[in-house]
C-alpha cells in the first residue's frame, strides 16, 4: 500500500510540473506575439522626448472646426528644436471654401509653432474636386496664410494637361497658383477640337 500512495503522489507532482512548464511556455509565446515599439529614433536635433506610432493628429480652427489632419505611422518630437518629424505623412487640409486638399510625402517636418509643414521625397499636393495634382521633391505649406510652395522642380497636372516649372506657389484660400522658372507645358487637344 505505501508503494501505491507514493506512485500516486509522484503522478500528481509530475502533472503539476507539466502544467507549470506548459504555463511558462505559453507565457513566453504570448510575450513574443505582442508587438513592441520600434527603436527610439535618433536625430541631429537630439534625443526625442516622445514619439507616437499609428497616429492621427487633428488641428481645429477658431470656430472649433477640424481644418487640418496629419496621419503618420510614426511622429517624433525633439524638444531641442520643438519640431515634430513624421514618417510617410498624409495630411488633409480644408481651405476657406471648405474644399479638401491632400498633402503627402516620404518624410514630414512640422515646425515649432505647428504652422509650417515641410514634406520631402515624392511630395504631392492634390485637389480632388478640381482634378489637379502637384508633384515635387520638397513641398512647404504654411497654414496661417494658406500658402503652399516648392523651390524645387514641380509638375502640375490637371487631367491630361501637365506643366513643369522650377518653382511653384499656391494660395489655397484664394484659388491662386503660379509656376515660374523655365516653365514648359503639355496640353493635348480635346477630341472636339480635332474635328
Amino acid at each position: 500500500m505505501p508503494t501505491f500512495l507514493s506512485s500516486r503522489k509522484w503522478t500528481r507532482i509530475a502533472l503539476l510540473l507539466i502544467l507549470v512548464i506548459l504555463g511558462i511556455g505559453l507565457a513566453i509565446v504570448e510575450q513574443r506575439n505582442t508587438s513592441s515599439p520600434g527603436p527610439v529614433p535618433s536625430d541631429s536635433a537630439g534625443e526625442p522626448d516622445y514619439y507616437l506610432e499609428g497616429v492621427t493628429m487633428t488641428r481645429f480652427n477658431e470656430q472649433g472646426i477640424a481644418h487640418q489632419t496629419l496621419k503618420s505611422p510614426r511622429l517624433v518630437h525633439t524638444p531641442a528644436d520643438d519640431v515634430i518629424r513624421a514618417t510617410s505623412p498624409k495630411a488633409t487640409i480644408r481651405d476657406a471654401a471648405g474644399r479638401q486638399w491632400n498633402i503627402s510625402g516620404d518624410k514630414g517636418r512640422l515646425g515649432p509653432q505647428r504652422d509650417l509643414l515641410t514634406l520631402t521625397g515624392h511630395a504631392q499636393l492634390v485637389q480632388p474636386e478640381q482634378g489637379w495634382r502637384l508633384n515635387t521633391d520638397v513641398l512647404h505649406y504654411k497654414s496661417s496664410t494658406g500658402h503652399a510652395w516648392s523651390d524645387t522642380e514641380a509638375v502640375l497636372r490637371q487631367h491630361e494637361q501637365r506643366v513643369r516649372g522650377n518653382r511653384f506657389d499656391a494660395w489655397i484660400d484664394t484659388d491662386q497658383a503660379r509656376l515660374s522658372g523655365d516653365v514648359r507645358g503639355h496640353h493635348p487637344q480635346l477630341a472636339e477640337d480635332e474635328s
